[in-house]
């Protein structure tokens, strides 16, 4: 009788680790944010972002062990507004290393909303695998009624081990929609459904736990990507400037004499400022900092040879690529080259 236990034991445990092998293995990076959040009640608008840890945030989705070997790792636990350059370079370096292993399937990293779209861009740029790696947040806190944290991890999952996923570039799910780091931004200050591609479009959706795809990005990213952050240690200095009617000099020379090397515009319409502002960016190119024209308008191109000569003036105009996401392009552009041109070159093609 013990004889014929002992055997049953062990062809369970071997089934046990052979469908475990037979799994994909994700590893789950957690970062903080609101996802992370919790609340002094149900119902109360005021959280405190990064409150628990990657642990307790998969132990909320049980889910995620029928589809995957999961693996948790806390990089930092904060409020993604004080996300900055350290914790993207320790990221992007880490998420490199592990897929670099052979029994690493795909990369799930939780982040705070505020500045998801920036970090989802620059993984974009300086990630070098085609293994699925995916951010996933949420607009309330895990202790919230209907909290979308956990469904939106659970996509996430399910989007980054799904084999048509690869390839795909650096992707945001939530809300059921898959969305691409070329063109990502949030667009509400509440609503659930907040991030959009609003220029190309999503991606696809998450249905039944599996990803439809309806489009691909056509900008270069990840293993097409030229940036290589490898050996970095800090990233230049790259402020934002708004434009708006009245804008003087002010923001413009302080970022100057701040030491900044980048200077991107929030401009008006198609990237455009006041004559002040314009003489200034001017100067500044004159004292080696490079521009970027972008704006602040959601949609729409940043266009080259429209009201501003940016060849005369030696700046750079960032099409597609929005003020928060052109400082992260010009961030990378910088640890390789200051010429406008070559800076131009790649505000086209990425």
């Amino acid at each position: 009788m013990k004889k014929i236990q002992f055997i049953l034991i062990a062809l369970l445990c071997a089934t046990f680790i052979a469908n475990a092998a037979q799994k994909p293995t994700v590893y789950v990076l957690a970062t903080g944010g609101t996802i992370a959040g919790t609340g002094a009640t149900q119902v109360a608008a005021g959280y405190t972002a990064g409150a628990i840890t990657v642990d307790q945030l998969l132990s909320a989705v049980p889910e995620i062990k029928d589809i995957a070997n999961i693996k948790g790792e806390q990089i930092v636990n904060i409020g993604s507004q004080d996300m900055n350059d350290e914790v993207w370079l320790k990221l992007a370096k880490r998420v490199n290393q592990l897929l670099s292993q052979g029994d690493v399937d795909a990369i799930v990293i939780t982040h705070g909303t505020d500045t998801q779209e920036e970090t989802a861009y620059f993984l974009n740029l300086t990630v070098k695998s085609d293994k699925p790696v995916i951010l996933v947040g949420s607009m309330r806190p895990s202790t919230a009624i209907s909290a979308d944290g956990p469904r939106n991890i659970y996509n996430a999952v399910a989007c980054a081990v799904d084999k048509s996923s690869i390839g795909k570039g650096v992707m945001v799910v939530m809300d059921d929609r898959i969305l691409g780091a070329d063109d990502i931004s949030k667009t509400n200050t509440l609503s659930v459904s907040t991030f959009q591609n609003p220029n190309f479009g999503e991606l696809g959706i998450m249905y039944n736990g599996k990803p439809n795809y309806s489009r691909e990005s056509m900008k270069r990213h990840t293993t097409k990507s030229e940036f290589d952050v490898t050996n970095l240690d800090k990233l230049p200095q790259v402020e934002i400037i708004l434009s708006y009617s009245n804008a003087t000099d002010l923001f413009v020379n302080a970022a100057v004499n701040a030491g900044a090397k980048g200077i991107v515009t929030a401009g008006v319409g198609n990237g455009n400022m006041t004559t002040v502002m314009q003489n200034a960016l001017a100067n500044a190119v004159k004292k080696g900092v490079a521009v970027v024209r972008s704006s602040r308008i959601t949609t729409g191109p940043t266009a080259q040879w429209d009201e501003i000569d940016d060849d005369a003036l030696g700046f750079s105009a960032s099409w597609f690529v929005n003020p928060y996401r052109s400082r992260v392009l010009l961030m990378l552009a910088l640890t390789k080259t200051t010429d406008y041109k070559e800076i131009q070159r790649m505000f086209t093609e990425y």
